[in-house]
Formats: C-alpha cells, structure tokens, sequence
C-alpha cells in the first residue's frame, strides 16, 4: 500500500536544484562549444577544414546550433563558390518545368513552417535557381527536403550555396538520367549488410527479393530527412560533411541494426521499407550522440568504400559505353551541365 503522505519540501527542492544544476552545466558546455568553434574557424581554412584533425573532434563534440550554418559553410567551403549576383539573377529566369510540384512537395514536406513555402517561398525560390543552374539535374521532392531542412538554419543565399556545394560533391549523380551510382552504392551497402548480418542480408536480398537500390535511394538521396529526427539528422549531417560518402554507409547501417527485429519479422518488401525509411523513434538511439557512436561502431572500411565507389562506377561506365557503342555505333555526347548568368 502507497503513503499518501506529502513529499518532503526538502526532497522536492533538492530535486528541483538538481535540476538547475544540470540546466546550467548543458549551458556552459554549450558556450565552451561555441568558444572553441569561434576560434578554430578563422585559424582553419575552408579548403583545410576536412583534412584538419581538430575539425574532426570537434565535430564529435558537438556543433553548438547558434554556429552550425557557419560550420556547414566552412566544411562545404560554399563561400569560395559563391559568385555575387549570380543567386538573385538565376531567380530572375524563367520558371522550371518543376516549379510547381516544388511548391506542391514544400507544403507537404514541412506543413509547420509556413515561411519556407509561402508565395515564391524560400524552397522554391532556392531550386528554382539550382534547377535552372543546372539543368542536367532531374528533380526528386527529396531535393525538396534537404534544401528546406537548410533554410531552417542558413539565409537563403547561404543555403544555396550550401546546397550548390554539396551536391557538386557528393549528391549530383544521384539526379541524372544515369542510375549508375546509384546503382552502384547500393551493391557495397549490400555488401556491407551481409559483412555484418548475414542473416539479415539473406532474408532482405534473397528471401525477399529486395533489389538493393531501393534501401539506398530514399536514404542517400534525401541526406536521412524524413527518417532521423532533426536533432539526430543535423549530428549526422555534421559529421557526413567532413567525412564524406561513406558516412552514410555507416549511417543506413546503423539504422538496420535499430530496426533488425521488425525486418526479421516483415513479410513484404513494403513492411521493410516502412521500417528503414520511417524507424519507430523508440527503436532508434534517444540521443544523436548515442546513434553516431552507433555509427562508428559499424563494421565498415571507409577507404575500402571510397576505392570500391571509384572503381566500380568506372567498370559500369565501360559496361554501359560499350554496350552504347554497339548498339548505335557511335559515343555519346556530353551535354552541357552547368548554366550560368553572364556578367
């Protein structure tokens, strides 16, 4: 039988001391983030910044949420692309065939931030931009999702540029007509799936029959919005920037492993994805930091996965070529990529 009796005023404010001790500690630890960011980013630069082993621990860390655009900018080093001018006057062309499933895919993707798809609202206004930049890029609402999940943090401009940068880098075959990379990364995470769950692996691409390009395209293409929470994703989008491609190897891996007694027990290729697309929050790590540890516990070497990217993309290109070739006889012909204003 429970005691009615009152608690003791002494325990409740013991408890309630303790609680602002720990507030006030979360507070200094977070300005002593900011200090030592403050002062490592004008001593490193950009061009630097993901070659520096002090970038990378403080990374780890943590990227206090008052400076994390300013950190994105410098691992992305956007600044050095960005052109004055250019942004307002590639708003000022033509609307792209896209433009109003962007608007349309803007609403649904953040119903609770109106300010970023009003009239001409931010996200459209970036990818209409981007897209009539370069207009090789086929477009995908998961271009809807990173970039909106940008303009949360950065000015618009900022966050083009952002954008720009990391889809040069990392993202941009992902959005061509050709699926080779895609393709491609979808092997080596099968690969790597079966490297650390056998089990697994059989029952997802053998039992089911799942093709491996369906795990990886909803994840790799949209950066993991929509399947990490935000205070999740953005840690995982802090160290993805440094680290590079082979991050998110790492990352689908540790949502596998989260999510490992649903997928044993899916009976349909629909009931998985679910799963790796939408994790219950309950399966996943309660904190960002406990899931990046996550992450770097994988079994995953990120060289082996840089090397096997290269070369596997170059064995498919010449499969494909020569496929081409004898087909029509003759090679294809680059198209033009990139589109830029005249001065």
């Amino acid at each position: 039988m429970h005691s009615s009796a009152p608690r003791s005023p002494l325990a409740a404010n013991e408890q309630a001391s303790g609680a602002a001790t720990d507030i006030q500690a979360a507070a200094d630890a977070h300005r002593q983030r900011e200090v030592r960011w403050m002062a490592l980013l004008p001593a490193v630069s950009p061009s630097q910044a993901r070659k520096n082993k002090k970038v990378r621990r403080l990374l780890q860390d943590g990227v206090p949420s008052s400076l994390r655009y300013l950190v994105w900018c410098h691992l992305t080093d956007s600044k050095a692309r960005a052109l004055p001018g250019v942004y307002t006057k590639l708003g000022k062309r033509p609307r792209v065939p896209a433009f109003t499933e962007i608007e349309k895919d803007a609403t649904r993707c953040f119903p609770d931030q109106p300010q970023l798809h009003n009239t001409n609202g931010p996200i459209a206004s970036l990818l209409q931009a981007y897209l009539s930049m370069v207009p090789d890029i086929q477009y995908s609402p998961a271009l809807t999702s990173i970039a909106g999940h940008l303009l949360l943090l950065a000015p618009e401009e900022d966050a083009f540029w952002i954008f720009a940068s990391v889809m040069d880098a990392h993202l941009r075959t992902y959005f061509s007509s050709s699926t080779i990379q895609i393709e491609v990364d979808a092997a080596l995470l099968s690969k790597a799936v079966e490297f650390n769950d056998p089990a697994l692996h059989k029952k997802l691409y053998v039992s089911l029959q799942m093709a491996p390009a369906s795990i990886t395209r909803p994840w790799f293409s949209s950066l993991f919005v929509g399947t990490l929470p935000v205070d999740h994703l953005h840690r995982i989008w802090d160290i993805f920037l440094y680290e590079g491609m082979p991050f998110l190897f790492r990352v689908g891996l540790a949502v596998i492993h989260c999510v490992r007694h649903l997928l044993l027990q899916a009976t349909s290729e629909e009931s998985v994805l679910e799963n790796l697309t939408h994790p219950p929050v309950a399966c996943l790590p309660s904190s960002a930091d406990d899931l990046l540890s996550l992450c770097f516990n994988m079994k995953l070497k990120d060289d082996d996965v840089r090397k096997q990217r290269v070369k596997m993309e170059a064995q498919v290109k010449r499969q494909t070529q020569a496929r081409t070739h004898a087909t029509i006889g003759i090679p294809s012909r680059q198209t033009k990529s990139i589109s830029l204003p005249r001065s």
